[in-house]
């Protein structure tokens, strides 16, 4: 299939030049003037899609060519872009930053290149003058097809971006065009925690800060080109996967609150296909799961911050554990899965699995994984295989065996309590990236509601 999507990357010359910051200041100002935009994030991160939906009002969705193969990346796009004015695609880290320190793979640069999508560079720009422009050279010639059009100039003021404005048209001669700027905002500081960014529930006055940012986008930023550029995005092809649909529903009650928020919007849709109806619920707030369902998920988030609150509903962690012992088929990712042990640092869980969770102090078992299934469970059989994640500063004393996980270094080891029931560990993963994992959970809970 082949489709014209308006698109541009939006990345940063390394973590902390601001692109969320631009982001969110461009988006904002894209639905003040009411014009069709959404976002999608380059990598596994959950919290920045959910600043863009849950604030903003912008759809967003991860585009992860770990997870993914290209097609599924390009297809994502076009399922979500082909009825929008723009669509803005959030890298991660620095522009060449991939899974190691010699390869750009699943970098921003790698999906701008699988995409053929405009590149604008965001520079921060604090702290320098001329050296701004040594920057954005560097970034252009590193490789060969940069794909960088354009560059925002973060943190500086509107005298010292005229100047360097005339200096990147005159020295870069047309091929990258100046878009703008953002002065130091101290007021709009978007705050950060170990796993990234606050969520969006938890920022005071977010959506007070957001129009301000997007008063000074619309000051500052060259929408109208920024437009315009997404407009010259080439056409994008890709071969068309389908996801196997089932006509009979199933309920899963599915947590979602602010200690357990972290789910990839289209891998619960991968289930919404099949004919599964998402029913929230809190494991903060109510005392006991939604009625009739036939399947659990309990996502990652931060139940370490709500310890207390978690051990106090006693009634919730009951409901959970007898669910758990009359074989409710339950997914449970990190958080999910530190919830469903003994303890978290001495406060008492569900105490369905062994062991107590504890912190760290420091990122255990960060990064990309293939997880293989060491026996037959509910989500695989044995041998099979899925791309996922782990980012987390808390471990627990028994982490299961059901799966191999292995890095890109070749490191491997144990990890998931995986039955015919339960899939229950530190990482987490996506349905796209194998599909028939979704289509065995569904089985499952299909299998429950027919029991």
């Amino acid at each position: 299939m082949k489709a014209r999507i308006p698109r541009i990357v939006l990345a940063g010359t390394g973590s902390g030049s601001g692109k969320t910051t631009v982001i969110c200041a461009l988006l904002q100002a894209l639905k003040n003037r009411e014009i069709s935009c959404g976002a999608f994030k380059c990598g596994p991160d959950y919290i920045d899609p959910m600043f863009h939906r849950n604030i903003i009002g912008a759809e967003s969705s991860n585009l992860d060519l770990f997870f993914f193969d290209d097609d599924t990346v390009k297809q994502l796009i076009y399922e979500h872009g082909k009825q929008r004015k723009i669509n803005i695609i959030e890298g991660v880290m620095g522009f060449y930053d991939g899974m190691s320190l010699s390869s750009e793979k699943t970098s921003t640069y790698d999906v701008a290149r699988v995409t053929d999508s405009p590149v604008v560079l965001i520079v921060n720009g604090k702290g320098a003058a001329l050296s701004v422009l040594a920057a954005i050279h560097g970034f252009l010639t590193f490789l060969p097809d940069s794909h960088i059009k354009g560059v925002i100039l973060n943190h500086v003021s509107a005298m010292t971006y005229q100047g360097l404005k005339k200096e990147i048209l005159r020295r870069f001669e047309g091929k990258v065009l100046p878009l703008g700027f953002l002065p130091e905002m101290k007021s709009v500081t978007l705050e950060s925690r170990h796993l990234g960014l606050v969520t969006a529930d938890e920022v005071t006055d977010l959506k007070e800060k957001m129009q301000q940012l997007a008063q000074q986008a619309e000051t500052s930023l060259d929408i109208d080109g920024i437009l315009a550029l997404a407009e010259e995005a080439p056409e994008i092809s890709f071969e068309e996967k389908t996801v196997p649909e089932k006509k009979e529903p199933v309920r899963i009650a599915v947590a979602q609150d602010t200690a357990f928020c972290f789910y990839y919007k289209d891998s619960l849709d991968v289930l919404r296909k099949m004919g599964a109806e998402i029913v929230p619920f809190s494991p903060l707030k109510d005392k006991t799961l939604p009625e009739n369902i036939q399947g659990l998920y309990l996502g990652g988030g931060y139940p370490e911050l709500h310890i207390k609150e978690l051990s106090d509903n006693k009634a919730m962690m009951k409901a959970v554990k007898e669910a758990l012992e009359r074989k409710l088929p339950c997914i449970a990712e990190c958080g999910g899965f530190m919830y469903l042990t003994e303890e978290i640092a001495g406060e008492k869980m569900v105490g369905f699995l062994p062991g107590k969770s504890y912190n760290t102090g420091k990122l255990t078992r960060f990064g990309y994984v293939t997880l293989t299934s060491r026996t037959d469970n509910m989500l695989a059989h044995k041998g099979e295989k899925i791309t996922g994640h782990e980012f987390h500063y808390w471990d627990s004393d028994f982490t299961g065996d059901g799966f191999t996980a292995e890095k890109t270094s070749g490191k491997t080891w144990d990890c998931v309590f995986a039955t015919d029931t339960l899939y229950a560990g530190y990482p987490h993963f996506h349905f796209l990236a194998n599909p028939a994992f979704a289509e065995h959970f569904y089985e499952a809970c299909l299998k429950e509601k027919n029991r």
